[in-house]
């Protein structure tokens, strides 16, 4: 199963991202989950294996201009909704496949999970 990066292009973070794998020769595709969207049923898979907390943003300023009742007693399912309407909620970047889902880019981690 291919790589595939997911993500917004004029964030910081994806960009060392995509540098990181550009220099290790390392292909992938990227996804726009911004203009191209990105499904419940996905996020429901990647909740499963890192956990809905590990997902949702909320240092971003997406989560945090969001009403306090929005904010206040999230689980799963309500966070999986906001990160649905707003795909800017979700933690950057998100990389999958090959048995792989790493969240958030630090080189030390994309080098130790053996991506080629």
């Amino acid at each position: 199963m291919p790589l595939t990066l997911h993500g917004i292009p004029s964030c910081d973070t994806m960009k060392k991202a995509r540098d990181w794998l550009d220099l290790a020769g390392i292909p992938y595709t990227f996804h726009d989950y911004k203009k191209a969207g990105v499904t419940a049923t996905l996020l429901q898979t990647w909740c499963r294996e890192v956990g809905w907390e590990v997902l949702l943003n909320r240092a971003g300023t997406t989560f945090r201009k969001l009403p306090d009742a929005d904010k206040l007693g999230l689980d799963e399912a309500r966070a999986i909704a906001l990160m649905v309407a707003q795909p800017g909620m979700i933690k950057r970047p998100v990389l999958a496949g090959a048995g792989k889902l790493l969240v958030g880019f630090k080189p030390e981690l994309y080098a130790a999970a053996k991506l080629q």
